[in-house]
């Protein structure tokens, strides 16, 4: 699934195609990533999170890892860290293939599938 390419996720803008039942991003979540050199970070909101932020890295062919936190509707905090493969579409944009784990709570795992979306 990886690009083999070098990526810029700098003002990319994701929302969720999928999740597993014990995560809380929807398709009502979006993401604002911005990068700078290999250093990411995003801010996210929407559905059940209120609030959230991540920050993390880009490793070869474009590949992230990185923590995440936020609260959710519930006024929970959330914290958990993310390793995703990026796919690149044949219009150009990114799908975003993650395994996640949740830090505090239940500490359930699962997988996720974002994409960019249109500007």
């Amino acid at each position: 699934m990886s690009t083999g390419q070098s990526i810029n996720y700098e003002g990319r803008i994701f929302t969720a195609l999928a999740n597993s039942e014990s995560g809380e991003v929807s398709g009502q979540t979006l993401f604002y990533y911005h990068q700078e050199a290999e250093v990411l970070w995003a801010e996210y909101y929407g559905g059940e999170v209120l609030k959230g932020f991540l920050v993390g890295k880009v490793l070869e062919g474009g590949r992230l890892e990185f923590f995440y936190q936020h609260i959710n509707q519930n006024m929970e905090l959330r914290l958990g860290q993310c390793k995703t493969v990026p796919e690149l579409l044949p219009d150009g944009r990114l799908r975003l293939h993650e395994d996640w784990k949740w830090m505090n709570g239940g500490l359930q795992s699962g997988t996720s599938t974002l994409e960019e979306v249109r500007k």
